[in-house]
Formats: C-alpha cells, sequence, structure tokens
C-alpha cells in the first residue's frame, strides 16, 4: 500500500502545479479556506484548509485531498481516493486518514490496529439536465470502523441524495444524508446531514473573480447545526 501512495503522489507531481489537459490526461489543483470542517454532518474542526490535486484519464481517476486546523488544533486529514466514472455510474475505493497532527502511524496497515478507514463507494447522476439528482452509496469496509455491540464490523454506510440547480448567478445544491443502521454515524438507522449550499463568483477585476461558498447543515440525530463559509482557491 505505501509503494502506492508513493506512485500516486509522484505521477501528480510531475505534471506540476495549475491545470493543465493535454493528450486526453487532465490533471487539476486547487485547495478551499473554510470557517469551520463539517464531514457528513458532523463537525471536525475549526477554521481550516483544505488543498486537493486530481489526476484523470479516459474515465479513471486517482486523488489526494487533505484538511489541516489553522489555530492550532492538530486536526489533520489526509485522503486518496482511485475512481472510475461511466455513463452518470461512479465507483471508488477512498482511504481515509484522519488521526491528528502529532500520530505518527501513517503507514500502519494492521487491520487491527490501523487508525486508516477504507471506504467503497458507487454513485449515480440522472442524465438529464434539467434534475441532475445523483444517489450515492458509502460503505466503510476495514479498517478503524465503529463495532457492533458482538465486536463485529459495522461497516458503516452513509446514503446521499444530491441536487444542483442555479438561480440567476448564484449555483444551489441541497443534499440529504443518512444511515441505515448503527456506525460512526449514528447509534441507530438515521437522517444525519442535510444541507443547502450556495455558491457564487465575485468580481474582483475585470480578469479576476473570487468563488465563494456558504453552507447550512443540520444534522438531526445530533441536534447539531452549522453554517460554513468557505472561498475556493
Amino acid at each position: 500500500m505505501k509503494k502506492i501512495f508513493v506512485t500516486i503522489m509522484g505521477m501528480m507531481l510531475a505534471f506540476g502545479a495549475s491545470a493543465q489537459e493535454e493528450n486526453g490526461l487532465n490533471f487539476s489543483a486547487g485547495a478551499d479556506l473554510v470557517s469551520s470542517y463539517v464531514w457528513r454532518g458532523a463537525y471536525q474542526t475549526g477554521f481550516s484548509i483544505q488543498p486537493g490535486v486530481g489526476l484523470e484519464v479516459g474515465g479513471f481517476s486517482i486523488s489526494a485531498w487533505g484538511s489541516s486546523d489553522l489555530f492550532g488544533g492538530g486536526f489533520k486529514e489526509v485522503d486518496f481516493t482511485a475512481g472510475y466514472s461511466i455513463a452518470g455510474i461512479s465507483l471508488a475505493i477512498t482511504d481515509y486518514w484522519w488521526a491528528g497532527e502529532y500520530s505518527y502511524k501513517y503507514f500502519n496497515y494492521k487491520n487491527e490496529s490501523t487508525e486508516h478507514l477504507w471506504e467503497a463507494s458507487i454513485g449515480y447522476t440522472l442524465p438529464t439536465e434539467s434534475f441532475p439528482l445523483s444517489l450515492a452509496v458509502s460503505t466503510f469496509f476495514a479498517g478503524a470502523d465503529a463495532l457492533t455491540a458482538d465486536e463485529k464490523r459495522a461497516y458503516s454506510t452513509y446514503i446521499e441524495a444530491t441536487l444542483p440547480f442555479s438561480v440567476k448567478d448564484t449555483g444551489l445544491e441541497v443534499a440529504i444524508g443518512a444511515t441505515p443502521d448503527s456506525g460512526i454515524y449514528a447509534s441507530k438507522a438515521a437522517v444525519v446531514n442535510l444541507s443547502l449550499k450556495a455558491s457564487k463568483e465575485i468580481k474582483i477585476t475585470d480578469s479576476f473573480s473570487l468563488p465563494v461558498f456558504g453552507q447550512i447543515i443540520a444534522n438531526p440525530r445530533s441536534e447539531g447545526i452549522y453554517f460554513v463559509f468557505g472561498v475556493s482557491l
């Protein structure tokens, strides 16, 4: 596994730090600054920077994404994803790691003691411009997943429906996420994420606009509510 990650990062760095498309291969890089980091209805940490890079060719993709809080709280996340998409269907395997700034056991992949979580996802987007609803199911199948009452793997699963649309020059997106059973998201089947996101580009000069977004997120199960503001770089 370590060799796979080293190879992926080597391929990404070889293509530079700006988006480009050449010979059917597309490389992208960017970062978000967010007022707080909320993932699937659960608060993670405060003001953070979240960089990401990706490489795509012929429907296949590999990407790396991370998040670090900027006020010294010690939160650090590094994720790698390999995926494939065709005809509105997407498949992905993701390696999550959010053990924190002061954890130095990243390359521990022993299933009984690792801090990694591996997730398999499948999604589908309706092929209609007027109603591009997306549905996705994601399940942790290995690593530091929650355990059931009899100490077996919970296979924590998250199901989400997302609908993007726009009003004039503002992009909007509504989403609802739920878990069908107990696991890391909740102690029983529950809706854990309701969100509305608005995105817009603010014109700074004639040649430069700054993409910003605001998102309100509620978790009916935990009774938490959050408002996130972000800037995309």
